[in-house]
């Protein structure tokens, strides 16, 4: 059976240009749920395979190509603007772009993967925090005024596991998912009432994309594939999600066969650190 259950609904999605990416699968459920989508990528060559990889199974219509830098708010805001002028409207943000210091092409010399805090360059730990914290923030900022004005809107911030932020030799980049997790937490907080929702997903653990290094020593079939986060995105995405804010969902524990409540059971929990509200 089809589903439709996101038909007439716009998405934005940041990083969706990489072919074996987050941000591509989530945008291949979207559209397949019936919604039009804009994906937002730096990697030009990258978001030209996808927008005709997507196009030819789904229709010209289905995706928009938008080149831009989630860091740049002048780019951020165009963005925005040109989604909700050439598809009609938004409803739906991704927030999926992220970045390490080797993707970003700013490791120090000598090193081949993360380091101690201390060896990373200022360079490196502004561009990844740019990327991963600051680009949530400056993209939800565009569009929740739109969504607030239609009373229904939908943020998810794709973050990590909570051991990837503080693990060894994990900076900046665990560091910097953890701001994104606790932003998407008060952005819930502030929004309650309004009919605009913001949530996490998470994969779950280690996952095929190209935040792993290509010449890494590991199986990538053994790795979380992307596709795990299509079902739980859709769903967030849609209008059974009205009463879910501040909550984060563990794509791999998402299981389709159980009924929504077992299901959330399973996957779900408070974003961030609710436990640790009253520790001052």
């Amino acid at each position: 059976m089809t589903d439709n259950s996101l038909q007439g609904k716009i998405a934005i999605v940041t990083g969706a240009g990489s072919p074996i990416g987050i941000g591509r699968s989530i945008t291949l459920a979207l559209v397949r749920a019936g919604a039009r989508v804009a994906i937002m990528d730096i990697n030009k060559a990258w978001l030209e395979q996808t927008t005709k990889e997507i196009r030819e199974a789904n229709g010209d219509d289905s995706v928009l190509p938008i080149v831009a830098d989630v860091t740049d708010p002048d780019a951020v805001d165009r963005a925005v603007s040109t989604t909700i002028s050439d598809l009609g409207g938004l409803h739906i943000l991704v927030n999926n772009a992220g970045t390490n210091p080797r993707t970003a092409g700013l490791l120090p010399a000598g090193l081949a993967s993360f380091s101690n805090f201390w060896d990373i360059t200022p360079e490196a730990w502004m561009r990844v925090v740019a990327v991963n914290f600051s680009g949530p923030f400056l993209i939800s900022r565009a569009v929740v005024g739109h969504m607030m004005a239609q009373r229904w809107g939908r943020i998810i911030g794709v973050t990590t596991s909570m051991d990837t932020m503080i693990r060894e030799r994990g900076a900046p980049y665990g560091p910097s998912k953890a701001g994104h997790e606790a932003l998407v937490a008060m952005m819930a907080r502030e929004l309650e009432g309004t009919g605009v929702t913001a949530n996490v997903l998470v994969p779950g653990g280690a996952t095929n994309t190209n935040l792993i290094a290509p010449d890494a020593q590991r199986d990538r079939s053994e790795l979380i594939q992307p596709v795990v986060m299509q079902a739980p995105a859709v769903w967030l995405a849609s209008d059974e999600s009205n009463e879910f804010n501040g909550m984060r969902v563990i794509a791999q524990h998402w299981d389709e066969t159980l009924p929504i409540s077992k299901r959330l059971e399973r996957a779900g929990a408070p974003a961030a650190w609710p436990q640790l509200a009253p520790v001052r």
